[in-house]
């Protein structure tokens, strides 16, 4: 099974920065897609970023200039730097893996439990 552990939420001001991590563990080979997703209460969840095991990235619109993702593989690690944080950035943040080759083949996604982003005004 893979396990992914994230770490980096709290409480910042308006215009405070915070930054996200997430390890997965396993058996694992490697890991083609790895994101960061968010839900605010009653709202849907939602893709905040993606990144690929090359390096390519795609942002949600509301957050591109602010958010940064990357990822280190030998660790098996995503990362999202959160600058200009708004109170709409309030959120839980989820990590996400996908297509991950593991013993059993090509496997996923798998979820973080998510942490707490909160962005007072």
């Amino acid at each position: 099974q893979v396990h992914l552990v994230e770490s980096g939420g709290g409480l910042v001001q308006a215009g405070g920065s915070l930054r996200l991590s997430c390890a997965a563990s396993g058996s694992i080979f490697s890991i083609n897609v790895m994101g960061w997703y968010r839900q605010a209460p009653g709202k849907q969840r939602e893709l905040v970023a993606v990144i690929g095991r090359g390096g390519s990235t795609n942002y949600a619109g509301s957050v591109k200039g602010r958010f940064t993702i990357s990822r280190d593989n030998a660790k098996n690690t995503v990362y999202l730097q959160m600058n200009s944080l708004k109170p709409e950035d309030t959120a839980v943040y989820y990590c996400k893996a996908d297509l991950v080759r593991t013993n059993s083949g090509l496997t996923g996604p798998y979820w973080g439990q998510g942490t707490q982003v909160t962005v007072s005004s």
